[in-house]
Parts: C-alpha cells; sequence; structure tokens
C-alpha cells in the first residue's frame, strides 16, 4: 500500500476500500522494515499518527475528504510541529518540543492528514548531501553507498522507499530540488512568499521555502492545493489567490516556449546527466512546445558567490538565538555568562554550521 501515490490512495479511500488506520499501519511497518539501512527519520510518531489515522476514518465515513485526508507523510525535522521533537538534527535542538504548529502543519492537520514521521536532514538545513545531521547520515535507498542528497534528504529518501506517500522538505538553496534529484522523485521549490514560512526554523529568511516531495507531480499540485497561501504571521507571504495547481496539468502543451539556458549545461557536468536532460528536453519538444537552445542567463555564473554572501550572512544573524539562555541545549559548566555562551555554541553547533557563521559574520563585520 505505501507504494501509492496520493491520488490513489484518496481514491481508495474515498470508497472504503482501504482505511486510513491500514494505511497508516503500513508506512509504520515499512518504516521499521527500512529503517535500519536507511536512516531517514529523527522522530517516528506512531501513537500520534495512528489517532489521526482513527480521525480521518471518521471524517471519511462523515463524507468529508480532501485529497490528504488520511493519507501519511514524512516531515522535515526543521518544522515546528506541536508537542513533537523538532531537532533540525543538530545538537543545539536536541530536546526542543515546540509549544505550536508551523502553518503547513496546521494546514495539513485541518486536511486530516496523519504524520507518521520527522526526518533527517543537515543540521539547520546547511549541506547538500546529508551528511552533516548530528545524529546520522541518510542513506539513498537506491543504492546505499550514495548519499540522498540534501538538505531534505530524510524527505526524499523516506518518499523514495515508500516510509510515506509524500514529505514537506525545505529550500533554501536546492535543498529540495537536490535530494528529489537523487532520489527519483518530485520536487518542488515554490516562489518565495506562496507558502507561509511561520514555524519554519529559519536559515536564510530570504530565500527560504516549504515546498513538497512526491511520487508525481500530479500529488505536487495536491499538496500545493494545501500548503500554500496567505499567512499574516509570515512578513513575506503574498496576498495572492491560491490556484487550483492541478488545473496545470494538462497533456497537451503545443505552442509552449521552453527556454534552455546555455549556462545550464555547466563544465563538468555527468555524460548521464546531461543524457538525461536531452532526452527530458526532446520529450518535451515531441508533445508540442517550441524549444529554444538559444537562451542565456549570463549572471549565472554569480549565482553561487552572492549564495554564499547572502545564505550564511542571514544564517550568522539567525543563529545568534541559539545562546543556551532561553531554550535550546546549554553549557552549565561555565564560570560565567561569556563562556556559557561559547560553550554552548561550540558544543551545540555542528562544524558545517560553524563554517557558515563565520562566513556569514565576516561577511557582514567586512567594512567595520
Amino acid at each position: 500500500m505505501c507504494q501509492l501515490t496520493i491520488h490513489q490512495a484518496h481514491e481508495l479511500l474515498k470508497h472504503r476500500e482501504i482505511s486510513s488506520v491500514e494505511l497508516t499501519k503500513a508506512a509504520l511497518e515499512r518504516i521499521a522494515d527500512v529503517e535500519n539501512r536507511i536512516h531517514a527519520c529523527l522522530t517516528t510518531s506512531e501513537e500520534t499518527a495512528l489517532t489521526q489515522a482513527e480521525e480521518a476514518d471518521n471524517c471519511i465515513s462523515d463524507g468529508n475528504t480532501t485529497p490528504l485526508t488520511g493519507v501519511p507523510a514524512l516531515i522535515k525535522d526543521v518544522m515546528c510541529t506541536k508537542g513533537t521533537r523538532t531537532t533540525c538534527a543538530s545538537r543545539m535542538l536536541e530536546n526542543f518540543i515546540p509549544p505550536y504548529d508551523a502553518r503547513v502543519i496546521e494546514k495539513l492537520k485541518a486536511q486530516k492528514a496523519v504524520i507518521v514521521g520527522k526526518t533527517n536532514m543537515d543540521e539547520f538545513a546547511m549541506g547538500s548531501s546529508n551528511e552533516h545531521s548530528a545524529f546520522f547520515p541518510t542513506y539513498n535507498p537506491w543504492d546505499l553507498s550514495c548519499v540522498p542528497g540534501g538538505s531534505s534528504g530524510g524527505s526524499a529518501a523516506g518518499v523514495a522507499a515508500d516510509e510515506a506517500i509524500y514529505a514537506l522538505g525545505s529550500d533554501t538553496g536546492g535543498s529540495i530540488r537536490l535530494p528529489a534529484s537523487f532520489c527519483n522523485v518530485v520536487g518542488l521549490k515554490p516562489t518565495y512568499g506562496r507558502v507561509s514560512r511561520f514555524g519554519l526554523v529559519a536559515f536564510a529568511s530570504s530565500l527560504d521555502q516549504i515546498g513538497p516531495l512526491t511520487k508525481d507531480v500530479t500529488d505536487s499540485a495536491l499538496v500545493m492545493n494545501a500548503i500554500a497561501g496567505f499567512d499574516s504571521r509570515d512578513s513575506t507571504s503574498v496576498p495572492y489567490p491560491v490556484p487550483d495547481y492541478t488545473r496545470q496539468l494538462i497533456p497537451d502543451i503545443k505552442g509552449m516556449r521552453i527556454g534552455i539556458p546555455k549556462e545550464y549545461f555547466v563544465e563538468g557536468m555527468q555524460s548521464e546527466v546531461r543524457a538525461a536532460l536531452e532526452a527530458a528536453i526532446n520529450r518535451l519538444e515531441e508533445l508540442g512546445a517550441e524549444i529554444d537552445w538559444e537562451v542565456s542567463l549570463p549572471h549565472t555564473k554569480y549565482a553561487l558567490a552572492a549564495y554564499y554572501i547572502i545564505a550564511p550572512s542571514e544564517a550568522s544573524a539567525n543563529l545568534a538565538r541559539y545562546d543556551g539562555v532561553k531554550y535550546g541545549f546549554s553549557y552549565r559548566n561555565a564560570g560565567n555568562v561569556i563562556e556559557a555562551i561559547e560553550k554552548t555554541r561550540q558544543f551545540g553547533f555542528g562544524p558545517e554550521v560553524k563554517r557558515r557563521i563565520m562566513l556569514g559574520t565576516y561577511a557582514l563585520s567586512a567594512g567595520y
């Protein structure tokens, strides 16, 4: 049952051919079977998930169902979940239990979705391989000798390994798109401001976005229908109506113009990657799209350098709050307040997070 897509599961649930409890138990059993090899999850919420599944079944019995009702999901452990540990894969937040839900979690709960667990990630979403978790690395379900990509590697690996029907991740500089590619699932970084960041633990606030990781494009549209929308608690949330994304799932793309930036075929690209890209582009052309191979985005070469100024600078500011005073890890054997803060950050943060904080602090202090 765990190999189902959202829309397949929805039809079975709606017609009472399976129950949410059965589907949730299958997901939890799958997690138990493969987690010792994949390590996609940091927390499994068996009791809570089964309670949510029972509530979903009651809603379905009453005729109140949405595409996500009763469907098991995994959540990247960077989104606050009330009463459930949210660690950001860091020792700094190892025992942090949020008193509130992120807006996207509120929206999923309103749809009576079932949350079976929280997924592993690069610490504070800083990394591209899922090797920078403070607890353990996640492995690619297709080849355990390979990484799943990051930082939402646990979410992508969990969906690819059928531990859940879909997952949520977050993307700052590729953290949904990379693991989706590595694990052969569908990943989408929504336009900035389309999905509320309220309750998303901040890395780089001008770049962070929450998005879906799913088994097909239809599922991605269904999750976007559920999580998109204005939120007054996120000052960067866009007050625009949410379209029905499934209306864009059209088979006819005749006349659509698609530009292929020359700069994206970078030096050092693996031949297999190039071949896969070209096959996909050729397929779009066969379906009637007009392909323009001469498009140029000349500032592409500056993107990575700009990212490594913007993201670490914002991370340096955002992570200043972890001082051991208000919440999270706190070093207890210090002789004074300054030493306590220094030791808290020394032992609470991992090497990659420290590197990015130092980069950002340097960038912010240059010229002073």
